[in-house]
């Protein structure tokens, strides 16, 4: 829970990024990796024709599903080492506020109350003629 005197749209916590030299070897590597994946699906898409056989399709496709798998280790390496971990603190709003409904109306009425003053609005109009 936030403190009463921070903000709404202030930054609540900011904690630099950690910068490892391990995550940074690893990105590289993993790029390099990543590299020689697409270069090997190019290779067999459009000159070895891997596409046309059952075997190769399947290999195609396994090469795409382990570029994907490689590029998102990356970005999971890159998240948490490199960006900062930011908590801006936002105002929420409440359900009824948005239906535009009075504060006094949140809870809704009962049936009774309800319809007793509807009777009553109906018979003082014939009441005032």
């Amino acid at each position: 829970m936030t403190s009463p005197s921070s903000k709404y749209g202030s930054i609540h916590r900011y904690e630099p990024p950690r910068e490892s030299t391990a995550a940074t070897i690893a990105i590289v590597l993993l790029t390099v990796v990543e590299v020689l994946f697409a270069t090997l699906f190019t290779y067999g898409l459009i000159l070895g024709g891997w596409g046309f056989s059952g075997v190769g399709n399947m290999y195609l496709g396994g090469l795409l599903a382990l570029l994907f798998i490689n590029l998102s280790f990356i970005l999971v390496l890159y998240r948490r080492d490199f960006l900062p971990d930011v908590v801006i603190v936002k105002q929420r709003r409440r359900k009824w506020e948005d239906l535009y409904t009075k504060p006094e109306d949140v809870h809704g009425h009962s049936i009774i109350t309800t319809m007793t003053d509807k009777m009553k609005t109906n018979l003082y109009l014939y009441k005032k003629k």
